[in-house]
């Protein structure tokens, strides 16, 4: 597992420079550096350990370029570091990349990855790939899918998304809409099966241990204990006289809010994933926030105490993980999740009922920063996750 050293930003290459990594150079004094406003010097520590190939690093530094902190914003930037992590199956990098590229008009580039990152639930990505499945200009026209995929994002907490589904609200027809509907369950269940696949894609070999000179008696084997089916494709009826905006034009948008959002979080802390430490010792976790990225922990480093349990009742802070139209899928998904992340058992979950939808949040957060860090350490596993507050 990586270590928590990223947080939430784009990314791409620069031309190679000659770089020498100061001695003491880490993703965590980049990160020390961020929290404390000196963008500059986290640059510094980041670049060397991004052109030696960190993926971690090279998110981190096309997040610098996307947000314009320590160096000029540049998208171009930022695209070519995004590229490279993404390259080492860093989710949020390839996530980053396919909407970069689709706001840069190149289409076709993004499309593979907007398809994927949908494919793993990722709310922006659907909403993109539901415009251009009611247009039929950048996916093959599917109307119900493309209200499916937006309601998803809309439920997910995307304001664009929801007003969208307005609009397809008064443009689809009532049956196709209702078929739209129907495919929400299966989509569910897909979604959550396409990112554990990912991750475990992502995921380093686990170390093997040296074979123990002691043998031990053989016990017979246990006893073996007890698909998706694409939807029919419906054939759409003639396309309204109005199209909907371009995705590209709805991506800007949402970028331009995303970045705004971005930057008005720059100094909160994030997670990712901690890389597999040597088996003889065990890394201290770093709590860091969404927009910054946190280092590594040293592998000598003695395990920092567990986090105690906070009152849901006294905050407001929750992290929203989803929302399903089965109960029995959020209920599902928590359990997952507290077997892959150990920091989640530090937290309740709640079942909010809206409609027809439940959605699964996380409490027990003393601030907003924490649940932000919450949410940077599930993202960097793929899940979604935005903080809401009661």
């Amino acid at each position: 597992m990586r270590s928590f050293r990223t947080f939430a930003v784009l990314a791409l290459p620069l031309a190679a420079l000659a770089f020498t990594a100061p001695a003491l150079a880490d993703v965590k004094d980049g990160v020390d550096a961020w929290e404390a406003g000196d963008y500059q010097k986290a640059v510094a520590e980041w670049r060397p350990l991004a052109v030696a190939g960190d993926p971690d690093a090279q998110f981190n530094l096309g997040q610098a370029y996307k947000l314009g902190r320590g160096v000029p914003a540049d998208l171009g930037q930022a695209e070519v570091w995004y590229r490279r992590a993404a390259k080492q199956g860093h989710l949020q990098a390839e996530d980053n990349l396919g909407l970069i590229l689709f706001t840069a008009n190149k289409r076709d580039e993004a499309m593979p990855f907007i398809n994927a990152s949908a494919a793993r639930g990722e709310p922006r990505a659907q909403y993109v790939l539901g415009t251009a499945m009611f247009n039929g200009d950048l996916a093959a026209k599917d109307w119900p899918r493309a209200y499916a995929l937006t309601k998803r994002a809309s439920d997910a907490g995307l304001d664009i998304a929801s007003a969208r589904l307005a609009q397809l609200d008064r443009l689809i027809p009532l049956e196709q809409r209702q078929l739209g509907l129907s495919l929400l369950p299966q989509m569910e269940k897909d979604e959550a099966r396409v990112r554990l696949a990912a991750v475990n894609a992502a995921a380093p070999e686990p170390v093997k241990p040296l074979p123990s000179p002691i043998k031990t008696a053989s016990l017979p084997a246990s006893a073996p204990g007890a698909s998706y089916t694409p939807p029919p494709v419906i054939a759409p009826t003639p396309a309204p006289a109005r199209k909907l905006s371009s995705p590209a034009a709805i991506t800007a948008a949402s970028a331009a809010s995303e970045a705004t959002a971005a930057a008005d979080a720059a100094t909160a802390a994030a997670a990712v994933p901690q890389k597999a430490p040597p088996p003889a010792a065990k890394p201290a976790a770093v709590k860091v926030a969404e927009t910054k990225p946190v280092t590594p922990a040293t592998p000598a480093a003695k395990p920092a105490p567990a986090k105690p349990v906070i009152n849901a009742g006294t905050s407001p802070w929750r992290a929203q993980l989803g929302a399903f139209g089965v109960e029995a899928n959020a209920r599902n998904l928590w359990s997952a999740l507290g077997k892959k992340y150990p920091a989640v058992a530090a937290h309740q979950p709640s079942y909010v009922k809206s409609g027809t939808v439940t959605r699964l949040q996380a409490g027990g957060f003393a601030a907003k920063s924490d649940a932000e860090t919450f949410c940077a350490t599930v993202r960097k596993g793929g899940q979604a996750c935005m903080v809401v507050a009661r």
